[in-house]
């Protein structure tokens, strides 16, 4: 049985329109990207709580849960500036607005406890 992530950080985050080489559907809560900063590339999951769907050229509040929280604790911060890529392309950017549970998820991650 999986449980739900917990919310990491918060962030608005801009999608770019297709036409500048943004994605060409919507993404929902669930998808799945490269979430990039410091020239890293890391797994992250979103959550959209104030949309059903994020359209390309859409602005939205995002929240994510990190695969491994515990590599982003004392990395990020309020206005870490981010991109999402699918592959190589960037299809969004962003910065970091709230700290939520990242430090809790960081230590449940230390215990061995995967999302």
């Amino acid at each position: 049985m999986s449980r739900t992530p917990p919310d990491d950080v918060e962030a608005m985050m801009s999608f770019l329109p297709t036409e500048l080489g943004g994605k060409t559907l919507p993404a929902r809560t669930g998808y799945r990207s490269q979430f990039r900063y410091a020239g890293e590339n890391w797994d992250a999951i979103h959550r959209y709580p104030d949309v059903d769907e994020a359209k390309p050229g859409d602005t939205v509040r995002t929240l994510f849960a990190f695969v491994n929280p515990r590599a982003h604790v004392g990395k990020l911060h309020v206005g870490t500036p981010f991109v999402i890529l699918e592959g190589a392309r960037v299809v969004a950017y962003g910065s970091i607005t709230k700290l939520l549970q990242l430090e809790e998820s960081a230590k449940h991650d230390a215990e061995g406890h995967a999302i």
